[in-house]
């Protein structure tokens, strides 16, 4: 299997940590009666669509018996584990090195010759057309058919969810989505981003009315993976677009469009909000939360900053992961993580003083000039 593992049709499209827990959290119940039919659900929803062959068609291919391999010559026992679900722990097992992107590949003639093409940001037009995309697959998935119900040839849902859209955002006829109509106004697009997020839930089970080829009706929804997997895949056009937000993973503002920091320091800020203690860690994730507030005027990005904790610690690494604009007026200990903070700033062509003045913890004010 692990020559497979990289080809294209085997590409997730979920976090590999979600999938590796949502097929541990299956194998652990392989006494389900419908276990084989929720397994090829999780296939499906976690990795990419739209190729031929891949983890689905080769899941249904595989035999129902227990596996048991020889020992010592003798009979040996039947596995507690039948073929379809050693596959999937074998998938479970080796998910590192299953593609959350889709597989590095040769280059062309022409790129051969004249160089690979340079990456360009999506425009605020292609990013809202993925996002519809995007939007549209995973209501044929069911993501948010705990909300908006089935539509069923037997019971039409009509404008339901168009009336509960407009209930919660005051606009009427968004749904289904358009992208013409989004293109037009950007605040009304991330509203819609948000909203969804908080609509989406996993599907764990499913089954097939056959009647006037209605297809699935799912049930059994989970919200946190389902929101997760939303939260990863949206995140995923937006790191490539030209507006600068995503939507945020951790913390009191998470499924809320934040603005956008570099790798480095979003590892940081997870760090910071999911600490545990009390005391400063809490007035961490408050100044965070502050600080990165969609439509934060500087005042407030100077009095989030304010609000951190006076110790050296806590002070000295939440400087550096704060995305600071000039003339930015920052407390920070003399640490080696404030040092990283001005050399950072240096190397980006900004320039930093320090007052004369320090304070009684020893800490000293930084300027970005």
């Amino acid at each position: 299997m692990s020559a497979r593992l990289a080809e294209a049709d085997y590409q997730l499209v979920w976090p590999r940590a979600l999938f590796k827990s949502e097929a541990a959290k299956l194998l652990n119940q392989r006494d389900l009666n419908d276990w084989n039919d929720r397994c090829a659900l999780l296939l499906d929803d976690a990795f990419v669509r739209g190729i031929r062959g891949g983890r689905v068609e080769e899941f249904a291919e595989i035999g129902e018996l227990p596996y048991a391999g020889p020992r010592d010559g003798r009979d040996a026992p039947r596995s507690a584990m039948t073929f379809k679900q050693q596959f999937l722990r074998d998938l479970m097992v080796n998910a590192d090195r299953l593609n959350e992107d889709p597989p590095p590949r040769r280059p062309y003639w022409s790129e051969r010759k004249t160089g690979l093409r340079s990456a360009r940001a999506l425009t605020r037009d292609e990013t809202i057309r993925e996002f519809v995309d995007l939007v549209h697959e995973l209501e044929m998935l069911g993501y948010f058919e705990k909300r908006f119900g089935k539509y069923c040839i037997d019971d039409p849902y009509g404008d339901r969810p168009a009336r509960w859209v407009e209930r919660e955002l005051g606009v009427a006829d968004l749904w289904p989505l358009r992208t013409d109509r989004l293109v037009q106004e950007h605040d009304l697009f991330f509203d819609v981003v948000e909203l969804l997020h908080d609509t989406a839930a996993r599907p764990l089970r499913h089954w097939l009315h056959s009647h006037g080829e209605c297809g699935w009706h799912n049930e059994l929804f989970e919200i946190e993976p389902g929101r997760l997997a939303y939260r990863w895949r949206v995140n995923k056009i937006l790191d490539r677009s030209e507006f600068g937000y995503r939507l945020a993973e951790e913390g009191a503002d998470v499924g809320r469009l934040v603005l956008a920091t570099d790798d480095a320091r979003s590892t940081l800020v997870r760090k910071l909000i999911t600490r545990d203690g009390g005391g400063p860690a809490d007035q961490v994730r408050h100044a965070i939360e502050l600080f990165r507030a969609r439509g934060a005027d500087r005042n407030q990005k100077r009095s989030a900053v304010v609000a951190l904790p006076s110790s050296s610690r806590s002070v000295g690494t939440t400087c550096w992961c704060l995305p600071l604009s000039r003339k930015t007026v920052v407390r920070s200990s003399r640490s080696p993580m404030a040092s990283t903070f001005v050399t950072r700033m240096q190397s980006r062509g900004e320039t930093t003083t320090s007052s004369t003045s320090t304070g009684s913890s020893g800490s000293t004010w930084l300027q970005s000039n």
